[in-house]
């Protein structure tokens, strides 16, 4: 029998950036040789000190970025193709909605450029509000919104075309605490559905809530893969080990 399909799979992946100055060429490493994946269902928490590879591990899953050497595939298929890019969702650090829209119109726009239609659109925009916290907020402009309340936009539009894997890239950015309970159980009840998780964070505490494995990467490498059974019992194991395994490994601060 095969290896079960993985939702995110990177093969061996180098992506190097190049700079040219004055006729001189500098090359910088993004990450190095990475193996990693996602299972269908599963739910990997990305660590790493700024600078460790998250962003360019994001953008290599997203097709933003072309790998230097190496494959990064979603469910079996090449990153970057319109056909991939209808399998995800993705929530970035800092989202940016034109603020002279509401929710329900911001919405419309995203579902229809992933090719939901106006029925499909008509039930799932007040659905995915609901789920957000932002049911009352639907026809406030956004220019009035708190930084907190545009994080939960942007979770609206990540999960409205209901995508088998979603990417989140800081996701309890700006919120306060009770949101962010909130959205511990939104990412929690998304799993339960059967979608998987890609949650890049420094809030260790919530990838140890909602995640079952965490790779750290340090300095674009990929040092350490920690199972959930390594810190299930113990709340704060996981930012032990995280700090043990960046302190052992000689990075850079």
């Amino acid at each position: 029998m095969g290896e079960a399909l993985k939702a995110l799979r990177f093969e061996r992946v180098t992506k190097q950036y190049l700079y040219s100055h004055l006729g001189r060429t500098t090359v910088s490493r993004g990450i190095e040789d990475l193996d990693l994946a996602v299972a269908e269902g599963g739910a990997l928490g990305l660590l790493g000190l700024n600078g460790s590879g998250k962003t360019t591990t994001m953008k290599l899953a997203l097709g933003l970025l072309n790998p230097t050497k190496g494959a990064v595939t979603v469910f079996g298929r090449t990153a970057g193709t319109r056909e991939t890019h209808q399998l995800m969702g993705y929530l970035p650090e800092l989202p940016y909605f034109y603020p002279y829209l509401t929710p329900v119109e911001t919405l419309s726009l995203f579902g229809k450029l992933s090719g939901l239609s106006p029925v499909d659109l008509k039930s799932r925009i007040p659905e995915v509000l609901e789920q957000v916290g932002l049911g009352a907020s639907r026809d406030r402009r956004m220019s009035q919104f708190s930084k907190g309340m545009l994080q939960r936009v942007g979770m609206a539009q990540a999960i409205l075309h209901e995508p088998k894997l979603l990417l989140l890239d800081e996701p309890v950015s700006g919120l306060d605490p009770l949101a962010i309970a909130e959205f511990r159980s939104l990412l929690v009840a998304l799993r339960e559905k059967g979608k998987a998780l890609l949650i890049s964070s420094h809030s260790i505490s919530e990838v140890e809530r909602v995640c079952d494995r965490a790779a750290i990467l340090v300095e674009g490498k990929l040092v350490r893969i920690v199972e959930q059974a390594d810190w299930a019992s113990h709340p704060g194991r996981l930012e032990e080990l995280f700090v043990e395994t960046v302190k052992g490994s000689g990075a850079r601060a």
